[in-house]
């Protein structure tokens, strides 16, 4: 009887993994990449609901996929919401403790911007399955994947897939751009150096590199909506990143709304203990900024 039971359990736990496997997508099958880089979508019910692909942080050198990922798109689902979480190729942790990749090799700029444009790409042509509008894909990101979706946002007119011989016949313009405590700039004083070297490598950083991926130089009027956060007290990324972005955005008379609190630190993401009461209401913001975007998702009021 007991080993019954077990193999009842042991065939669950089977059927659960392999449900998840199923339902995760290598975002490089059958192309030129070689990588391996998985999207695992949350898809809400619904009909055409929004979507959203979510970046965690982690310095370009690893992932919180809890916190800034898998529970973010879990939260987003049950608003109805469809959030697709992109483990993005990142630098690693070897290339943090050694400089191999100076001598060439390793993850580096273009491979994230390429992952998040191939997922925007693969969304987008199955938003019927999907069920989303695929006029209604965001995408958003903490930290250093803050800087991804900023990215994405300010160029989306360059394919940088077009490096792995593929052109999309989707626009590669997402139509809003949430960035959480974001890194912005890899020029000014109080650029995050870590995430610049998980970004370029350990080669010599070279100005006119800095220049092209720090986020302010690149701002147009032409870019999605933007919802911005982070904490005067983040000891991590330094708050004057969101203040220049703030103020880029304004110049550019980009639709975006900036929250500056005053405590929550870096990190916190979709977490209840991490941060404080003030910075962990981002998200019942981010909801009430969504629906002035898209007045008619009657869903979104619902759900709060």
């Amino acid at each position: 009887m007991i080993s019954k039971y077990i193999s009842i359990i042991i065939l669950l736990i089977s059927g659960v993994f392999w449900a998840n496997a199923r339902n995760n997508l290598n975002i490089w099958e059958d192309t030129r990449c070689r990588e391996s880089v998985k999207l695992t979508p949350y898809i809400a019910e619904g009909e055409k609901n929004i979507g959203i692909i979510v970046c965690p942080g982690g310095s370009y050198f690893w992932l919180d996929r809890n916190t800034e990922g898998h529970d973010v798109a879990k939260w987003l689902q049950v608003r109805g919401i469809s959030a697709f979480v992109l483990e993005y190729r990142t630098a690693g942790v070897p290339a943090f403790i050694s400089h191999y990749r100076a001598i060439g090799g390793g993850h580096k700029h273009p491979h994230m911007i390429q992952d998040l444009q191939r997922s925007i790409q693969l969304v987008r042509e199955s938003a019927q399955q999907y069920n989303i509008d695929p006029d209604k894909l965001g995408v958003m990101g903490f930290s250093a994947g803050g800087h991804l979706v900023l990215s994405s946002g300010v160029h989306y007119n360059t394919n940088f897939l077009s490096l792995l011989d593929i052109n999309p016949s989707v626009s590669l313009r997402p139509n809003f751009v949430v960035p959480i405590y974001p890194v912005v700039t890899f020029n000014e004083s109080y650029m995050h150096k870590r995430s610049r070297r998980g970004l370029m490598g350990d080669a010599k950083i070279k100005q006119n590199m800095c220049d092209s991926l720090s986020i302010e130089r690149h701002i147009h009027a032409t870019m999605p909506p933007v919802f911005l956060v982070n904490c005067k007290d983040d000891p991590i990324v330094k708050y004057e990143n969101s203040v220049m972005l703030d103020s880029v955005l304004t110049s550019h008379n980009v639709p975006h709304k900036y929250i500056l609190y005053n405590e929550g630190g870096h990190g916190f993401g979709m977490s209840e203990e991490k941060g404080s009461a003030e910075c962990r209401n981002w998200k019942y913001e981010f909801i009430e900024w969504l629906k002035t975007i898209y007045s008619d998702e009657k869903r979104l009021v619902e759900t709060l």
